[in-house]
């Protein structure tokens, strides 16, 4: 089964497997972050042809989204030949959940340039595999496989991937698949138990420098509380042939 079902053109429905960590009866957004990148390559492709490539991916978690029906519109704020800025949202009953603003840039051959000094994290077949529902319950959890290197509470390095597609009968790209996993970050290395204080993220930004080449998506984590509610999980992505960009979220940090 995949995380989710094509109802309509821009309409889709949530299985079991996107069930949420925080609260069951409410979906794990991460699955519909991918489903996002998605609908936005998708309209690229039916706009133009050149194949532009995204570079920055940004999102606004506005609301919860229940393991139900929901509508994905995209629009073109800033159109370009070379560069443009697209926006998608994802509303529920009319009202907006998500929302993604993503720049699209043109791809040029940079083989020769090619370098990051971002350190490398183990490759998979070297860390332990570790189980998330014993921390998280939910659909989408289960969903993953982890292996874990940590460090202590709030700081490690992992690699995840799932074997579900993002929608039924439909392929996705590798970035895509890739998008639908990284709001898992903020759960892999908890800093405080999720049963004594409440660190949902409120957004997520990702800079990318390279396309993830699919299977195995890893991270390179550090979780942060402040003293005055507010938190920080900041992550380098990595794919199995290195790091491929950051990734941030800002927490809102509720003690029970």
């Amino acid at each position: 089964m995949s995380y989710f079902k094509r109802t309509g053109e821009h309409t889709f429905h949530a299985t079991e497997h996107v069930s949420g960590a925080w609260d069951p009866d409410f979906q794990h957004i991460a699955p519909a972050l991918g489903l996002l990148v998605h609908a936005v390559e998708g309209d690229r492709d039916r706009r133009r042809g050149d194949g532009l490539v995204l570079g920055r991916l940004s999102y606004d978690i506005l609301g919860t989204v229940p393991v139900d029906g929901f509508e994905i519109r995209v629009d073109v704020v800033r159109p370009g030949r070379t560069i443009e800025l697209v926006e998608a949202r994802l509303s529920h009953h009319g009202r907006d959940a998500v929302l993604l603003r993503a720049w699209l840039l043109q791809a040029r051959d940079t083989t020769h340039l090619g370098s990051s000094l971002l350190p490398p994290i183990a490759p998979p077949a070297e860390m332990t595999s570790w189980d998330p529902t014993t921390v998280w319950p939910g659909g989408f959890i289960a969903s993953a496989e982890v292996r874990r290197d940590q460090v202590e509470p709030g700081r490690a390095s992992f690699w995840v991937r799932t074997d579900v597609p993002l929608l039924e009968d439909e392929e996705a790209s590798a970035l895509a698949g890739a998008a639908g996993l990284f709001d898992i970050a903020n759960g892999m290395t908890v800093l405080a138990c999720p049963q004594d204080v409440a660190f949902p993220n409120i957004d997520l930004t990702a800079h990318l420098f390279a396309e993830p080449r699919g299977g195995w998506l890893g991270f390179d984590t550090t979780v942060s509380f402040g003293p005055g509610g507010l938190g920080l999980t900041s992550s380098v992505l990595h794919d199995v042939g290195g790091p491929i960009g950051t990734l941030s979220q800002a927490l809102t940090v509720r003690p029970g």
